[in-house]
């Protein structure tokens, strides 16, 4: 996919209502030992990136700026099911405190007081932390409802 068709996926309504949603995301990525992995997190949409950030220490890091190609799944509760599926490379890096991306994923859906108490206690918490970076490099949304099925199954139900 060039990145106007990617864009053009993450812009359509359904996407945006994904993206900004106070959901986890599923994120698949390979370990340092080769097998794969698929994890929650919490994720920021910055119009050109999905940002995770973390732990330093965390696995995750590690393994990603070994091998930096990564997936992320997020899907609403259904049914029916409705899934946005994206692919890409992603970038790591050290920041002191907190990210400001990390205090804006995890305060989706939390009132002002809430995230202001959650701030307060992250900020003891942490010295540094790792941001990932994920550059979109494919994106595909699934609606079952509306009928936007995976290929392989249009073409089953077509036969």
């Amino acid at each position: 996919m060039d990145q106007d068709q990617i864009l053009t996926v993450l812009n359509e309504p359904l996407a945006q209502q994904l993206l900004t949603a106070p959901l986890l995301a599923r994120l698949a990525y390979l370990a340092i030992d080769g097998s794969p992995r698929v994890i929650p997190v919490g994720f920021l949409w910055t119009r050109r990136t999905i940002v995770v950030c973390t732990a330093t220490t965390a696995p995750k890091v590690r393994s990603i700026a070994a091998d930096p190609r990564v997936a992320i799944t997020i899907d609403r509760p259904g049914p029916p099911a409705q899934v946005l599926s994206v692919r890409g490379r992603a970038s790591v890096e050290t920041v002191d405190g907190i990210p400001p991306e990390y205090l804006a994923a995890v305060s989706k859906g939390m009132s002002a007081e809430e995230a202001a108490g959650f701030e307060s206690q992250v900020r003891g918490v942490y010295k540094e932390m790792a941001r990932i970076s994920i550059i979109p490099e494919w994106a595909a949304i699934y609606d079952f409802g509306a009928g936007r099925l995976p290929r392989f199954l249009q073409k089953l139900i077509q036969s």
